[in-house]
């Protein structure tokens, strides 16, 4: 079986790993953390980043930084993980889910402003496959009615639209190093923090709502409670990982964009299917590698027929305002697209060492056949 997901390995994990169990400091914000926190700040351009446990801990601290209350709005595409709702859920907020547009998956830009209330406090958008969202009109429209940005950038590291890196362009910006994604650390995130505002506060959150992180820089002579929080810290386990895939992102980003490219290019002959469009102003980072085709019969066949060929492919998500906890906390503006769209979408195995790719574009051209 070619399966779906293998994370990538550096081979300087266990090295680093090893060093930290030597030096007695397991738990966060040791050395590790700190080179991970010092690489994503050059090499993002963010004010200040911190590794979180998850995106979806990073997703909660941006509810939590934004002061999100019951009653409040934040608008987001019905197509993402449950993680990019929960988090402002858990403030209390009402989802107000907005169509995607067609060609990326992406949240249409066009209908934002539609659905923007005297409730609204936040847009979420969400770079789906890394491909990045319209980020000018959204924060143009974040602009006019006072509003903040979180890009749910988990899939979008080492991903840009005009120049720019993703989760750096709105206020804050979120990221996931679980195991499915290009950079791993088998569970993790990071916060950027692209607004000054909030560095001193997010860091008091992510230490359990204390004034520690100061404490240790020798800011304060003793650490008290401050404000709410949690524990937000990943183990320097994790971080040690995960410095060992930053050091060698470039070599990682470039070998799946070129298995990317060799998807793209194997399949652009073949009839019936329809494959991933990329805006010019956006450079994607191969994160995933999907097909199109008619509709949800015919992607539960290609599935099976894949299956049986020893291949294992997926769809993705199931939209969220067709989901109970969906129907229970948020609110769809309208669905010419999401429903449709995400019936036809089918994820082709995608990875490092993946060395199969002719072998499974084979079988595709099989299957249009319908042989």
């Amino acid at each position: 079986m070619i399966p779906f997901n293998k994370p990538p390995i550096t081979g300087q994990e266990l090295e680093y790993i090893k060093d930290v169990i030597e030096s007695g400091h397991l738990c966060g914000d040791g050395k590790y953390t700190k080179f991970c926190h010092e690489w994503l700040e050059e090499n993002t351009g963010t004010k200040k980043a911190l590794l979180t446990t998850s995106c979806t801990h990073a997703l909660e601290m941006a509810a939590l930084l934004l002061d999100i209350q019951p009653g409040d709005e934040v608008i987001m595409p019905s197509y993402t993980f449950v993680s990019t709702a929960n988090a402002f859920v858990l403030r209390g907020a009402k989802i107000v889910f907005v169509d995607i547009r067609p060609d990326t998956m992406n949240i249409d830009e066009k209908l934002v402003e539609a659905a923007v209330t005297e409730k609204t406090k936040v847009i979420v958008p969400v770079h789906y496959a890394g491909v990045g969202c319209e980020m000018d009109t959204i924060m143009e429209i974040a602009q006019r009615h006072n509003l903040f940005v979180v890009e749910d950038a988990a899939q979008g590291l080492m991903a840009k639209y005009k120049g720019k890196m993703l989760g750096t362009i709105g206020h804050l910006g979120t990221y996931s190093f679980h195991e499915t994604k290009n950079f791993v650390s088998g569970e993790g995130g990071a916060l950027l923090i692209n607004d000054e505002r909030f560095i001193e506060r997010a860091e008091i959150i992510r230490e359990k709502g204390t004034n520690r992180s100061q404490f240790f820089r020798g800011q304060v002579d003793k650490y008290t409670w401050q404000d709410i929080g949690s524990s937000y810290l990943p183990s320097e386990l994790n971080a040690a990982y995960l410095y060992a895939q930053l050091l060698q992102i470039k070599q990682l980003h470039q070998n799946r964009l070129n298995k990317w490219n060799t998807y793209n290019n194997g399949l652009k002959s073949i009839r019936n299917i329809e494959l991933p469009q990329i805006p010019e102003e956006c450079k994607h980072n191969g994160h995933i590698f999907y097909i199109k085709v008619k509709d949800l019969n015919e992607r539960t066949s290609l599935i099976k027929f894949l299956k049986e060929n020893e291949i294992q492919s997926t769809f993705h998500y199931v939209p969220l305002h067709s989901s109970p906890a969906g129907l229970k906390y948020g609110n769809l503006i309208n669905d010419e697209h999401t429903t449709k769209e995400s019936n036809r979408l089918v994820r082709l195995p995608l990875y490092n060492d993946l060395n199969k790719i002719q072998e499974i574009i084979n079988r595709l051209e099989k299957y249009c056949r319908g042989e």
